[in-house]
């Protein structure tokens, strides 16, 4: 039984956890960095132990330290969260061999999944459709030329060990191939320690889609429907809702029980996600899997009313799930914007400093997933992200409004932030008929560089 969790971890993902832990009656441990001496998830813990300096591989990504906190501080389990460590198989066979629970999957379902290539090649034989692409991890720029030539341009270059949109990039024409496949190649090895590379055929103007599941370690698998990401900037999310309002019921049960086959395929034991790329006809294409929590996961809560952090534990644990397909009713709506530290008006360059005042939003349907407070300051060694702003209705349209007057309500100084995107969005009638794809956050982008900031 988990009675004390370490949390690899930091900002609203460490807040998050920690506040299903006080629930749970578990109690928790938090590793830091330097430079979140100060922070909320610090004070919020039972026991806090700086680790190293505030840049992640001193800290964050230092694998060993972070173990030998868990286990002289006496704890049962480590909580990765998301980024850093969280897909890291080694991390978690490591933890495994101190005696300790990894909270996530098997690190051979990590290792599986998480390498893109061989989790194409075992999608196609489970008869799921995958996008067309190379066949093998590709290392030279030659006979990744030749594979963009085969399946015709515009072709994109992903990180074979990749995720959340690193060493991934979009080439329109055979000129552009070379400088691009070199920048993926530099920028998978920086931060995934592999130059290795796949090329998969461009879906212009999709919607991204996902299936949340839950997985306990006797075989019993349940989804938990589905999330609309396709509002992204730079290939990153910006805004989520659950569930996809423009989804037809046959494809939405098409990819729910296809996420449901993958994870059987592997034995998936754990909280996980599946993504898709559903084009304007209604096909859908496996993209790939999410061992891990995802940012978006509050949206999925709101409209199931489950918490996918306890579900989590309980795996974790060895306990059975609680739960049915049966008992996984959803109801209503929910979006999520991501309140980054970011200009807007310079494309979205981070904007560190100290904020000077805050104000969250509250009322009802209003939920605020953060871990900053007036006086806090956002560090240049880490994400931008300062809040997640989770509103539900029991319509959609119901719920745009309680997230517009959210958005209202929320205030920060000393620090640029994204929140202009947001209410441009909401009030966009692509948005408002849900017609929007993942070319649409491009278009915002262009209405904003071209007006002066207010």
């Amino acid at each position: 039984m988990i009675r004390k969790l370490c949390i690899a971890n930091r900002g609203e993902i460490a807040m998050r956890i920690i506040r299903t832990c006080k629930e749970m009656g578990i109690e928790t441990v938090i590793v830091y960095s330097e430079a979140d001496r100060d922070s909320m998830p610090v004070q919020s813990a039972n026991e806090s132990i700086c680790i190293g300096e505030a840049t992640p591989g001193s800290s964050y990504l230092n694998a060993n330290a972070i173990i030998q906190v868990a286990v002289s501080t006496g704890c049962d389990a480590i909580h990765p969260g998301y980024g850093f460590l969280s897909e890291n198989a080694h991390f978690a066979r490591l933890v495994q061999a101190c005696g300790l629970k990894f909270v996530g999957p098997s690190p051979s379902v990590i290792e599986q999944m998480g390498d893109k290539n061989k989790a194409r090649q075992m999608i196609e034989h489970l008869e799921i459709p995958i996008i067309a692409g190379s066949q093998d991890v590709i290392s030279d720029v030659r006979t990744g030329m030749q594979i963009a030539q085969e399946l015709t341009y515009p072709v994109v270059i992903k990180a074979s060990q990749g995720g959340g949109g690193k060493g991934m990039r979009i080439v329109w024409k055979e000129e552009e191939f070379q400088d691009s496949f070199e920048q993926a190649q530099k920028e998978s090895e920086n931060y995934f320690n592999s130059k290795e590379l796949y090329i998969e055929k461009f879906l212009e103007h999709p919607k991204h889609v996902e299936v949340q599941l839950a997985c306990d370690r006797f075989g019993h698998v349940v989804h938990l429907y589905d999330r609309d990401c396709s509002i992204q900037v730079h290939r990153q999310k910006q805004i989520e809702e659950a569930p996809c309002y423009k989804l037809s019921e046959e494809v939405r049960q098409r990819i729910c029980q296809d996420a449901v086959k993958i994870c059987q395929a592997v034995h998936y034991d754990s909280v996980g996600t599946v993504e898709f790329l559903i084009d304007k006809n209604g096909n859908a294409y496996f993209m790939e899997m999410n061992t891990r929590i995802q940012v978006e996961h509050p949206v999925t809560e709101m409209i199931t009313g489950l918490d996918l952090i306890r579900l989590q534990l309980e795996i974790a644990d060895d306990k059975p799930l609680s739960l049915e397909q049966k008992d996984v009713v959803q109801s209503g709506h929910a979006i999520e914007c991501r309140i980054n530290a970011q200009d807007v008006y310079q494309d979205f360059v981070p904007s560190f400093g100290t904020i000077s005042f805050l104000n969250f939003p509250g009322g009802r349907g209003i939920r605020v997933d953060s871990a900053v407070y007036s006086g806090d300051t956002i560090s240049p060694y880490y994400d931008s992200l300062v809040c997640k702003l989770i509103a539900y209705g029991q319509t959609r349209q119901e719920c745009i409004q309680i997230m517009k007057r959210a958005l209202e309500e929320c205030f920060m100084e000393g620090i640029q932030t994204n929140e202009m995107f947001h209410y441009m969005v909401l009030n966009d009638r692509t948005f408002l008929d849900a017609s929007y794809d993942t070319a649409y956050a491009g278009q915002i982008m262009k209405e904003l560089n071209g007006n002066e900031p207010i």
